[in-house]
């Protein structure tokens, strides 16, 4: 399998310029999944989903006779908007603010972090809702934010795009802290922002794959596909795609007592989650099936070793899980984090595990989401370990009863 796991990063990262949903990269990726899939016998299906496509070449503001240029919101709409500037700092100053159309800067505690998108339903603070009501309510004709860094929620970018929703329609821009300061000093000033981006209606697909006993306990082995624009995506998440198609290489002869599952799932780092969301629609009920739930992000990185934790498994699933990875040294028990899909079946009592690298949190405050994160980071032999060591809990799994 060795040389097998460098072609798949190489195929996913390089050769495929983008994976970002909607876009013709992404169903490239979601083509080349499924088709190794079904080379390996498994059963595939591809369900779609509605989404958006977009693209954007810049934006410039004009204040006076000079002029900075920003960077377009992703999935923001695009135009030439003419007003005063006005600026807000603080969430009080938002609400006593008439920014109807005119240029809205936001500054200081309101562009501390990103704001999650107004219909994105796995975790949204009160505080963002409001902020983006506010928005909506008073009605600016464009924003622009002066942001820093923001790891816990926009990966490595800075500065970061305080407004990342296809749902939002007020067209909004970023630029540094520094920029935001001077911009300041133009309070009251008529400024002209150009933003250049348009929107286009797209679709993408979930890639699910079954395999064995199809009335047998379910083992689901999950990675999201996509990526952010701008990044090859390798640790986030070309890894986890070629771990799990490692993973079905070993169980291409599978007829155990399990019903298997392989699923790359599409919109991970999309603002509405659409492939999140069309497979807890399809899968309904179906979750109570589930003996336990895999999910691989940001794996295999070059520096520290693979990191494991545990929600909520049965006593049994746990001991067999330790069990077998303490057979690779590669291997160990990490702490606990919930930013990626296994959240989706933690929600749900579903017995799950992550797998990720030990240093996930130096991965997200500098790395993912960047142009930095390229397979030269990667070490592909900790993601044949991985599939080695998942492929070996399948077998000792059938030694233990699973109730579903």
């Amino acid at each position: 399998m060795q040389p097998k796991a460098p072609n798949y990063l190489q195929q996913l990262c390089i050769e495929i310029p983008t994976r970002t949903v909607g876009t013709a990269g992404n169903r490239q990726a979601t083509d080349f999944f499924s088709e190794k899939l079904r080379a390996f016998g498994f059963d595939v299906e591809t369900p779609q989903f509605d989404c958006i496509d977009w693209e954007e070449d810049g934006a410039r503001l004009e204040v006076g006779e000079a002029a900075s240029e920003m960077v377009p919101s992703p999935y923001t709409l695009g135009g030439n908007f003419r007003g005063p500037l006005v600026a807000a700092e603080t969430l009080e100053q938002l609400t006593k603010l008439d920014a109807r159309g005119q240029i809205l800067l936001l500054h200081g505690e309101l562009a501390k972090e990103q704001l999650m998108p107004k219909n994105f339903v796995f975790y949204n603070p009160e505080e963002h809702q409001r902020i983006v009501r506010l928005l909506e309510e008073i009605q600016p004709a464009a924003i622009i934010a002066a942001t820093d860094r923001d790891p816990g929620l926009a990966g490595g970018i800075s500065p970061f795009p305080l407004i990342e929703d296809g749902d939002f329609d007020i067209p909004s821009v970023y630029t540094t802290v520094e920029v935001g300061q001077n911009l300041l000093a133009h309070l009251g000033e008529i400024v002209e922002l150009e933003i250049r981006a348009q929107r286009t209606a797209a679709t993408g697909c979930n890639v699910l794959a079954r395999k064995g006993n199809p009335q047998g306990a379910r083992l689901v082995f999950m990675a999201h596909i996509d990526a952010k624009t701008n990044s090859p995506g390798a640790v986030d998440n070309g890894t986890g795609i070629v771990i799990l198609l490692l993973l079905a290489d070993l169980l291409k002869a599978y007829a155990g007592p399990f019903d298997i599952e392989i699923t790359a799932v599409n919109g991970e780092d999309y603002y509405a989650a659409s492939g999140e969301m069309l497979y807890l629609a399809q899968q309904g009920a179906e979750f109570k099936k589930i003996a336990l739930a895999i999910n691989m992000d940001a794996a295999g990185y070059v520096d520290g070793k693979t990191a494991y934790s545990l929600y909520d498994c049965p006593a049994e699933i746990e001991s067999a899980i330790r069990h077998i990875f303490a057979g690779h040294a590669e291997l160990i028990e990490g702490e606990s984090w919930y930013q990626s899909d296994h959240s989706m079946f933690i929600q749900r009592q579903v017995p799950a595990m992550a797998i990720t690298s030990e240093k996930f949190w130096h991965l997200t405050s500098h790395i993912t989401h960047t142009p930095k994160d390229h397979p030269a980071i990667i070490d592909t032999a900790k993601l044949v370990t991985t599939a080695q060591a998942l492929y070996d809990l399948v077998l000792a799994l059938e030694k233990h009863t699973i109730n579903h």
